[in-house]
């Protein structure tokens, strides 16, 4: 059974026994085995740093609730276990993190396995944009934060006193990092539609009005907080990634097309 098949000049295939008539089932998941091992070791490494790099990373995170506190922001342990839960959590946020670019890489080798060569030059820019658009949107999440966590606060009523537990508190702004972060990667996704010819530019234009109520609306149900500072925070962003994506696969995109039929 011969599925999709690879270049026999691909330079980075790892995979034995791959010729021009295709792959066979048992080569493909061979393959996706490696790049799954090559994923978890990187992971496992990154879990290993930041199991080390704890206490530091736990202050970067906890810096919102103390700015919003202004005085003692020590968090609550509830339970005897807690402690050590927290810094397996946070362990795991990190090493995520330090092997988001092994991970992505893998990724892109593994769908991407009929490609030209002059197609495979994008692979280091998809990878090199994707995380940096991905921290990028984390660093966001984490610089509004306070303000959001602030709004949170006192839509409770002065009556009632923030005393957070740390895994609860730890779950929140994760997931607002992880949330940014996705959503930060719009671009890619547009963009990478365009190139596979699954969208044009044009389509994407005559869509502008419904992309900025779904935007708009998709913020809404991914972030947890819910509160209008994150609203906007992130949803402003998508919709310039929207243009930008639009610019890019007008002028870019059709411009490489332009010069591929000279």
């Amino acid at each position: 059974m011969a599925l999709r098949s690879r270049r026999a000049d691909d330079p980075d295939d790892d995979v034995a026994g791959v010729d021009d008539e295709g792959m066979t089932l048992v080569e493909h998941l061979t393959e996706l085995r490696q790049r799954l091992v090559k994923a978890i070791i990187a992971l496992a490494i990154g879990g290993v740093i930041g199991f080390l790099l704890y206490e530091p990373v736990l202050r970067v995170l906890q810096d919102p609730y103390c700015q919003v506190k202004q005085g003692d922001c020590d968090f609550i342990v509830t339970d005897p276990l807690q402690s050590f839960s927290v810094r397996l959590k946070v362990s795991a946020y990190v090493g995520l993190l330090l092997a988001l670019p092994v991970v992505l890489w893998q990724l892109w080798r593994f769908i991407t396995p009929g490609l030209y060569p002059k197609e495979k030059r994008y692979a280091v820019p998809f990878v090199a944009s994707s995380v940096v658009l991905f921290f990028l949107g984390s660093g966001l999440a984490l610089w509004t934060f306070p303000n959001a966590l602030a709004f949170l606060n006192q839509i409770g009523g002065a009556e009632l006193e923030a005393m957070y537990t740390p895994d609860k508190y730890l779950s929140l702004v994760t997931f607002m990092m992880l949330a940014f972060g996705v959503g930060f990667e719009f671009p890619i996704v547009l963009v990478f539609l365009q190139m596979a010819g699954a969208l044009t530019w044009q389509r994407l234009a005559s869509w502008r009005r419904w992309a900025v109520v779904g935007i708009f609306v998709i913020v809404s149900v991914i972030t947890p907080s819910g509160d209008p500072f994150t609203l906007f925070a992130l949803s402003l962003p998508m919709l310039v990634f929207y243009e930008a994506s639009i610019l890019i696969g007008r002028f870019v995109l059709k411009r490489k097309d332009d010069e591929a039929l000279v």
